[in-house]
C-alpha cells in the first residue's frame, strides 16, 4: 500500500473518520487504533514481516527500561549492547546476508578456496532499515541520559509502527515525536489546510515530475543501450531528479498525513539541489538520516575534536557506513565513499567560485555521483563510468532518446511544468512549500493549487505501477 494508491485513499479516509471519532476516548484507545491500522498498512505487503518490528518494538522497549532501572553502568551497556545486537542482527540477516556471504567466496577464490553458492533467496522487508535506526535512537539516548524512557508500551509500539513515516521515514527520534502520542488531539483546520498542502505538493513531485523523469532515467540506464558519454551524463542528471522528487516527495506526504492528525515529523529535505558544496548539500538532503548518522556515528568516532587525519577517517567510515545502509551491494560502497572522500576534499581545499556557479558545479558532480547507486551491478557501474571517457555518441543522440518515452507535445508540456517546479523550488529556498505558499495573496495560493491539481490529473504518470525508490532501502 502506497501513498499514490487507491488502496491508501480508501486506507486513509476509513482511517481518518474513526481516528477522530475513537479520539474523544482516553488517548490508549487511540494509540491502540493507531497502531492496529499501521500494522494493517504494513502488512499490507507481507503479514510475515510484521513478526520482525513486534520484536525489535519489544527488545527495545524492554531494553530502555532495563537501562534506565539498573544502577549498574557494567548492566546499562550490556542492555545497550543487547538491543543493538538485536536489531543490527535482523537487519543485517535480512538486508546483508547474502551480501557478505558472496564477498567472502570472491576474497577466498582469490586463494583457490570457495565457500559455495549457499545464498538464501531472503526477502528484504520493506521500511526494515528506518524503522530498526528509529528503535535503535530510543535505546542509545535513554543509554546517554537524554531522555526517559515510557511504561506506556502501546505508545512505544505507535512510535516505531506509525504508518505515515514507517516504511520510508523520515526516521524520527523517540524524544521528539514519542510524547506526541500521548498528548490530546483536537481537530486543527489550520493543521488539515498545512497537511492537505504537504500532501499535494509531495504528489506533484512523485506522479508528475519523478515517474515521468525517472521513464527516460530507466530508458537511459537500460543495459540495452551501448553507453557513451552524453546519454550516461544526460542519464545521471535525470536520475538524480527522479530520486530527489520520489523520495521527497513521499517525505512531504508522510509529514502531511501526519499534520493532519495532529503529529509533527521532520522535515527531511530542504531544497539540497541549491547547495553551495557538498557539505551544504548533506545537512539539506534526506535530513534524518544524516543527522542520525551524525548523532550515533559520527560523534561517536570523535567528530571534529580529533587530529585532521582523525577527522577525516571519521568521515570516511560515517559515509561508507551510509553507503551500506542503502544497500548490499558493492556499488552503493563505492557511492557512499565517494561522498566521503568528496567531503574530505571539500573541507581542506576551499574554491572561490561566483554561487549560482557553485551551485550549478554541486549539482552536476553530485548528479554524476548517482552512477554507482544507480547502476545493477558492479559490472554495469564500470560500463557507465568508462562511458565518461568514451566519445562516443553526440547530444543530438541524446536528444532522440527523449522522444522515445514521451510525444513531442508531451514533452514540451512537461518541460514547462518542470521549469515551474524549478523556479518554485528556487524561491523556497531553506523554508518548505507550506511555510513559502502560506504568505501569498489568496489568488496566487490558488493558481499554484489549480496548477498542481490540474498537473497530476493531466501530466502524471499512473501507468506504472505505484512505488517509491526508496522502499528497497
Amino acid at each position: 500500500m502506497v501513498f499514490n494508491s487507491i488502496p491508501f485513499l480508501t486506507f486513509f479516509i476509513v482511517f481518518f473518520i474513526l481516528y477522530w471519532i475513537i479520539n474523544k476516548l482516553p488517548f490508549h484507545y487511540r494509540n491502540l487504533f493507531t497502531l492496529l491500522s499501521s500494522y494493517f498498512f504494513y502488512g499490507w505487503w507481507d503479514w510475515r514481516f510484521l513478526g520482525l518490528i513486534i520484536i525489535s518494538s519489544l527488545s527495545d522497549y524492554v531494553f530502555g527500561l532495563q537501562i534506565e532501572r539498573t544502577g549498574n553502568k557494567l548492566l546499562k551497556k550490556i542492555y545497550l549492547i543487547l538491543s543493538i545486537v538485536i536489531n543490527l542482527g535482523i537487519l543485517g540477516f535480512f538486508k546483508y546476508f547474502n551480501f557478505f556471504l558472496d564477498s567472502l567466496d570472491h576474497l577466498l577464490n582469490l586463494v583457490h578456496l570457495s565457500v559455495g553458492k549457499s545464498t538464501l533467496n531472503i526477502i528484504l522487508p520493506v521500511g526494515i532499515s528506518f524503522y530498526t535506526f528509529q528503535t535503535l535512537s530510543y535505546t542509545i539516548d535513554i543509554y546517554r541520559d537524554k531522555m526517559k524512557p515510557t511504561k506506556d508500551i502501546i505508545s512505544f509500539f505507535t512510535f516505531v509502527a506509525f504508518f505515515p513515516q514507517l516504511v520510508a521515514g523520515p526516521i524520527e527520534r523517540a524524544r521528539r515525536l514519542l510524547h506526541q502520542f500521548q498528548e490530546k488531539k483536537v481537530f486543527n483546520y489550520s493543521d488539515a489546510v498545512t497537511g492537505l498542502r504537504w500532501i499535494l505538493w509531495g504528489l506533484f513531485k512523485k506522479i508528475v515530475i519523478a515517474d515521468n523523469v525517472g521513464l527516460l532515467a530507466d530508458h537511459f540506464f537500460s543495459t540495452d543501450i551501448s553507453p557513451a558519454r552524453w546519454l550516461t551524463i544526460t542519464g545521471s542528471i535525470l536520475f538524480g531528479i527522479q530520486i530527489y522528487c520520489d523520495f521527497s516527495g513521499y517525505s512531504d506526504i508522510a509529514v502531511g498525513v501526519a499534520k493532519i492528525l495532529g503529529y509533527d515529523l521532520i522535515k527531511n529535505f530542504k531544497t539540497p539541489y541549491f547547495s553551495g558544496s557538498f557539505t551544504e548539500l548533506w545537512h539539506r538532503w534526506h535530513i534524518s538520516l544524516s543527522t542520525w548518522f551524525r548523532d550515533y556515528v559520527y560523534i561517536p568516532l570523535g567528530g571534529n575534536q580529533k587530529s585532521p587525519v582523525r577527522v577525516n577517517l571519521n568521515v570516511f567510515i560515517t559515509f561508507l557506513l551510509s553507503g551500506l545502509w542503502h544497500g548490499a551491494k558493492i556499488t552503493f560502497l563505492i557511492w557512499g565513499m565517494i561522498h566521503g572522500l568528496l567531503l574530505i576534499i571539500e573541507k581542506r581545499i576551499k574554491f572561490k567560485l561566483n554561487a549560482k556557479i557553485t551551485i550549478i558545479f554541486v549539482f552536476l558532480i553530485t548528479s554524476l555521483l548517482w552512477i554507482p547507486f544507480r547502476a545493477g551491478d558492479f559490472d554495469h557501474f564500470l560500463r557507465l563510468s568508462g562511458s565518461l571517457l568514451n566519445s562516443s555518441g553526440s547530444f543530438h543522440e541524446t536528444l532522440a532518446h527523449f522522444m522515445v518515452a514521451h510525444s513531442t507535445t508531451k514533452l514540451w508540456i512537461l518541460l514547462i511544468t518542470f521549469l515551474l517546479f524549478v523556479l518554485i523550488e528556487y524561491r523556497i529556498g531553506l523554508e518548505d512549500f507550506n511555510e513559502w505558499i502560506r504568505i501569498k495573496k489568496v489568488y496566487f495560493r490558488y493558481i499554484i493549487y489549480y496548477w498542481l491539481i490540474l498537473s497530476i490529473l493531466l501530466l502524471g504518470n499512473f501507468d506504472i505501477k505505484p512505488y517509491f525508490i526508496y522502499f528497497q532501502f
